[in-house]
């Protein structure tokens, strides 16, 4: 057991030093540039994803005042469109609901990033298709590949894994990583957080 728990952390300590920082710094120039012109940022994530997009609006608000939202976070609304229209649409529809525009930044944390052809996160390739329709630019963190994402995306970060067992907590785990860098970084914070204040 203790031989797992080493190799996991092994990887996660390679996993750390490939993500490339260049590409973080383009997502939180995108990001800061859209805060600056009145844009807002929807995050899009399913599954875990969906939890950590949740976190992620919570962050960028609070901590990066950036105007910031999800679709997973109404439940009621998330339901009603999977319902009616169906899982495949109910991110597109949100985005048209919510009146996207080119100022708007469509921000996408997912293991596979969108693949059509396994038909992986249909909703996600809808969405970010959608976007493009719009010209709001899209940025990511994305597991290892970065599927349809890091293909149309304006900066995409990726997550590599070197062991395919663990591509998707690898990169659920570092989406908190690299989006807590983003609202850590000087481009973006503008409040302090609470604990580090308390504790000069």
């Amino acid at each position: 057991m203790s031989n797992f728990t080493r190799a996991y952390l092994a990887e996660a300590g390679t996993t750390l030093r490939q993500i490339d920082p260049d590409t973080i710094d383009a997502v939180v120039e995108i990001v800061a540039g859209a805060r600056e012109d009145g844009g807002r940022v929807f995050f899009l994530g399913v599954g875990g994803s969906a939890a950590n997009a949740s976190h992620a609006v919570n962050d960028f608000r609070k901590i990066a005042e950036a105007e910031a939202y999800a679709p997973t976070d109404n439940v009621s609304e998330l339901t009603a469109r999977t319902n009616d229209d169906g899982w495949e649409t109910v991110f597109s529809q949100w985005l048209r609901g919510s009146r996207l525009t080119p100022k708007d930044v469509v921000f996408v944390l997912s293991v596979s990033g969108g693949d059509a052809a396994k038909r992986l996160s249909l909703n996600i390739i809808a969405a970010l298709e959608y976007a493009r329709e719009v010209g709001s630019r899209i940025v990511g963190i994305v597991g290892s590949g970065g599927g349809f994402t890091a293909e149309v995306a304006d900066a995409c970060v990726i997550i590599p894994s070197e062991n395919r067992e663990h591509v998707t907590p690898h990169a659920e785990g570092f989406q908190a990583v690299v989006w807590h860098l983003m609202v850590s970084h000087p481009r973006l914070k503008r409040v302090r957080t609470k604990w580090e204040s308390t504790n000069e």
